[in-house]
């Protein structure tokens, strides 16, 4: 019985110390996701802008540019996958995975070949456990991302891009990340980047028109020159939002492992206390026997 008591008290002190590191990760947490929300806001006005500015071009000017002509095949697709470096966030890394499989798998169906690109070690590990070959990854600060990796993300799907099918290109390029509503709902989405088809969801549920632009030089070198950051700024915009979403759904997490860890602690409690009375029954009974035992002889 001495055992069973010992047994839940190292539960319950683990069990305690667990709920401390939880409460903490969820502060951490709660103390970030501000920061990344702000973070949001503030890449939209920029990302909005170039986006207009993208789109006037493409449609205001006839003209034949491999980054917003649709090709007559669509070969091979790339795809970027966005999941978290760390755990600990609940299902959020598993749903932007599951988004991405069965974005593969709708590719795959329509005859394309899919090259993989991955941002997060968790998607790393993913793909690793499986034996399955991806194209390059970019792990570290997944919760708070730098806009020089967005470049480097952008750079190395532009290259694929505009390289031949024949020599290992790419067609046409999608990414998966979670998109933040708000702290309770936050959805795995696909985009597809190129050829240009993402309208800034402004736009569309406003009446304005997109602006009236002179070009100089001609609108070929325009677009040469907006495409890449337009890339940029819309990978940037799709990192951000996946920050964000990862703390929010780690700060729910966390709340929900330290509630377990509280339940738990209580269960161990009562077990302990009912381990521990029944010990001193026992123990009184043992005594009354023995006394019984006393005054008979």
């Amino acid at each position: 019985m001495g055992a069973q008591i010992r047994v839940y008290r190292q539960k319950i002190a683990s069990t305690t110390s667990m709920q401390k590191i939880f409460k903490a990760m969820e502060l951490i947490a709660a103390s970030r996701i501000g920061k990344a929300r702000t973070r949001v806001a503030a890449s939209l006005p920029y990302s909005n802008a170039i986006t207009r500015a993208v789109s006037a071009v493409a449609s205001q000017s006839e003209i034949d540019h491999p980054l917003t002509t649709e090709p007559e095949q669509i070969r091979r697709a790339a795809v970027v996958i966005m999941t978290s470096d760390r755990g600990l966030a609940g299902s959020y890394s598993a749903g932007v995975l599951k988004q991405g499989e069965a974005l593969n798998e709708l590719l795959r169906e329509e005859g394309k070949e899919v090259k993989t690109y991955l941002v997060g070690r968790k998607a790393q590990a993913y793909y690793e456990f499986r034996n399955r070959s991806v194209e390059r990854v970019w792990t570290g600060g997944t919760d708070a991302p730098e806009f020089e990796t967005a470049r480097e993300i952008g750079k190395a799907l532009l290259d694929d891009f505009n390289t031949a099918y024949e020599d290992g290109g790419v067609d046409e390029i999608h990414i998966v990340y979670t998109r933040f509503k708000s702290m309770v709902v936050q959805e795995p989405a696909v985009i597809r980047l190129l050829p240009l088809e993402v309208v800034e969801e402004e736009a569309q549920s406003s009446s304005e028109f997109l602006p009236l632009y002179e070009y100089e030089p001609e609108p070929e070198k325009v677009l040469d020159a907006l495409l890449p950051r337009y890339i940029e700024s819309r990978i940037f915009a799709a990192m951000l939002q996946a920050a964000a979403s990862e703390l929010a759904a780690r700060q729910r997490a966390m709340k929900a492992a330290g509630d377990n860890a509280t339940d738990l602690i209580k269960k161990y409690t009562r077990l302990r206390n009912n381990a521990r009375q029944a010990e001193i029954t026992q123990e009184l009974s043992e005594i009354v026997a023995g006394a019984d035992a006393l005054s008979a002889s």
